[in-house]
């Protein structure tokens, strides 16, 4: 074994805790939304605003990881921009009230961003070298580390931990593990002569479709997780915890078909298993429109997960190698992906008080058909290098 390979095989694990961490700062966020309303003392539609502030800081800063990536190189770029995250865990709990929440939520979800697309970016690298599918297992981790991020903040928030210790805990165990992860990883400098990417440009035009498969796919992911609670609820009559357990289900079904689907694409190649991940996104959500009772509606929102969960990842792989710049072509793509989970629950939610839920879950199935559809968009090709 050469030492490159070393060097490459200890990169993909140190990248996949990158990930793991990641998604721990947004579980442990997720599971103190309710304290925090409390303490900043907002009501549910004040809430709902500054919920929407991530996404917009996530969406405005993106464009910038490239160019810090271009600047200080991989290593260097990922270790910042993962500290900045994981710490940016602690500003919400802080806030005293709407106009501090709104601020400190854009920073998070801004710094959130950035690091997702240079962890991104660098994981495509990584799975070009070794040449094997990867990012479906790192997008697994992630989901994993939000489940795990989960589990401990709903420890916390039983035995009536505050959040601000909560957070300033996990955020400083978060950045020295993050800031260990980082030391492990590929440290790749441009060329140079090597023009560095703009600081805000709109996504490629590579990245459009790309993204527009993504879309779909997070389009029905925020749908289901923030719905399919409600959905059980309010269509079916369940209980609340039949109902809660649709959604746990949902995500855990998503993080296992997340983890062991490398292992798929590397057989049936990026096309091929996007497009039966439609057809079973699709079976799915026929399922949970016909269901009679609570148990198909389950197994419908089940195979949704399965059936979404590697879209995303191989977006991002696909993304990375369209153009001269991995970072700025998956921050065109992250863009857009992120825009579908902004504006997901909320055109659910129209569509539920115009008409019903059952209709806003046959367009969630639309969207499931249309990755079937378009699935070819996402087939790989060598990274064009300057």
């Amino acid at each position: 074994m050469t030492d490159d390979t070393t060097l490459v095989r200890r990169s993909r694990y140190a990248v996949a805790a990158v990930f793991c961490v990641h998604g721990s700062v947004t579980g442990s966020f997720a599971t103190r939304v309710p304290w925090i309303q409390e303490h900043s003392g907002l009501s549910a539609g004040q809430l709902g605003i500054a919920l929407a502030f991530p996404a917009l800081g996530a969406a405005l800063m993106m464009p910038l990881a490239a160019r810090v990536t271009h600047r200080f190189g991989t290593r260097s770029a990922l270790r910042g921009l993962l500290a900045l995250w994981t710490l940016s865990l602690m500003l919400p709990s802080f806030a005293p009230n709407l106009l501090m929440l709104c601020a400190a939520l854009f920073v998070y979800g801004g710094t959130s961003g950035m690091a997702d697309v240079a962890m991104n970016a660098l994981g495509v690298e990584v799975e070009h070298r070794l040449n094997k599918s990867i990012m479906s297992g790192l997008h697994g981790m992630w989901s994993l580390g939000a489940l795990f991020g989960a589990a401990v903040g709903t420890v916390a928030a039983h035995t009536e931990l505050s959040a601000q210790v909560h957070h300033v805990a996990a955020a400083i165990v978060l950045t020295v593990i993050g800031a260990v992860a980082c030391q492990f990883v590929l440290n790749i400098h441009p060329d140079e002569d090597e023009e560095p990417p703009a600081r805000f440009a709109l996504p490629p035009r590579s990245a459009l479709l790309i993204g527009a498969v993504g879309f779909c796919a997070v389009f029905a992911e925020g749908a289901s997780l923030d719905w399919s609670a409600v959905y059980l609820r309010d269509v079916l009559d369940s209980t609340a915890g039949v109902a809660a357990g649709a959604t746990t289900g949902f995500a855990l079904t998503m993080a296992i078909a997340r983890i062991t689907g490398d292992a798929v694409v590397d057989r049936f190649g990026a096309v091929r298993t996007v497009r039966w991940s439609g057809v079973i996104a699709t079976a799915g959500g026929v399922l949970v429109v016909i269901a009679p009772h609570a148990a198909v509606a389950m197994l419908g929102f089940g195979l949704l997960g399965v059936g979404i969960a590697v879209v995303v990842p191989l977006a991002f792989a696909a993304a990375g190698r369209t153009g001269t710049n991995a970072s700025q072509a998956i921050a065109g793509v992250a863009t857009i992906t992120y825009a579908s989970g902004l504006v997901a629950p909320s055109i659910i939610g129209g569509i539920a008080q115009a008409s019903n839920l059952t209709v806003s879950f046959m367009v969630v199935t639309v969207l499931t058909v249309a990755l079937a559809v378009f699935a070819p968009v996402l087939r790989t090709k060598p990274r064009v290098r300057a």
